[in-house]
């Protein structure tokens, strides 16, 4: 399988990561082991999480997903055959991005984890109150010491990336190789404009997450009465409107032209992106994650991608 670079970092993807959120939350650990398993065996070696994840949940304090891989790393032995990308700045045990905050996070990380390094990172969020030199020493000490083995931004608003960019290189400090924005055929605006035109120029790796919008983009979705129970019906109600069912009926037609699942093209056409460089998408069962996995080896048409390019962006 073709790998992705990830930024000027010298680490390379396969074309999906797997979203960690669900590890320890809606994916129980044995669960959540046997998925892992089944992606590194498809062929896959990218696995997203963060320390927060899933501090939302009655009971969880934060750090249950980074255990539930630390506890998977530990007893399959396969640290060499996976990347892992985890994050610092959202959790309200440990939050921004101070020096000292990040040095005390990233210990924390890599204990729950049980490695001795991160491979890539990343700051969750932006933090304004912590000056940006500041918050990229810490990440360059890390960097050196050999805990971390590249760094990369989230949620950041395309001009504090170009500053953090611009400060990075006028210091000599290690820069932020990728940006992990919300993408998909429904959420579009964050990604297409100027944070492509940045990631373009700056050769930056682009690793969204939302690619099927919290499940709706999976076609399984299609009615208030649908979401009844679900742990992210919240979440998945905004899209049940005339333009989110356009667009389902969209995918719904490519899915029978290429005799794929929805989901498959709806991170299909993501994987084709020219500004992408790996979807992140999660799935709380074996037979969910094999259909994902599929998405990588599906070559859309390119009628179907300008037809889905259009709809996507009809507002």
């Amino acid at each position: 399988m073709d790998h992705r670079p990830l930024g000027r970092s010298g680490l390379s993807i396969a074309p999906l990561v797997f979203g960690g959120n669900v590890f320890g939350w809606t994916a129980d650990e044995a669960i959540s082991h046997r998925l892992l398993d089944a992606f590194v065996d498809g062929g896959f070696n990218a696995v997203d999480t963060a320390d927060v994840y899933s501090a939302w949940v009655p009971g969880h304090a934060g750090g249950e997903s980074e255990s539930v891989i630390g506890r998977w790393l530990a007893a399959r032995g396969r640290r060499d055959d996976v990347l892992i990308l985890t994050k610092v700045a959202m959790w309200s045990a440990q939050p921004g991005l101070s020096a000292a905050n990040i040095v005390a996070a990233a210990e924390g990380s890599l204990r729950r984890l049980r490695t001795d390094y991160i491979d890539l990172y990343q700051a969750h969020q932006d933090d304004p109150q912590t000056p940006q030199d500041e918050t990229l020493e810490a990440f360059d000490r890390l960097m050196k010491a050999g805990k971390v083995r590249a760094i990369g931004a989230s949620n950041f608003p395309t001009d504090r990336l170009a500053r953090s960019l611009a400060v990075s290189a006028e210091r000599g400090l290690a820069r932020y190789e990728t940006i992990q924005p919300k993408f998909n055929l429904y959420d579009r605006d964050e990604v297409e404009g100027e944070l492509a035109a940045l990631s373009a120029r700056e050769q930056l790796g682009v690793i969204p997450y939302y690619g099927l919008a919290a499940g709706f983009l999976t076609g399984k979705y299609r009615r208030a009465a649908d979401l009844e129970g679900k742990a992210r019906g919240r979440t998945v109600e905004r899209y049940l409107n005339a333009r989110g069912m356009k667009i389902l009926a969209a995918l719904d037609a490519a899915a029978k032209a290429v005799s794929a699942a929805p989901a498959q093209v709806a991170l299909a056409w993501i994987m084709a992106h020219p500004a992408i460089t790996a979807p992140i998408a999660s799935a709380t069962s074996v037979e969910q994650l094999t259909e994902l996995m599929g998405a990588a080896r599906l070559s859309l048409p390119a009628e179907v991608i300008d037809n889905l390019n259009a709809v996507g962006a009809t507002a």
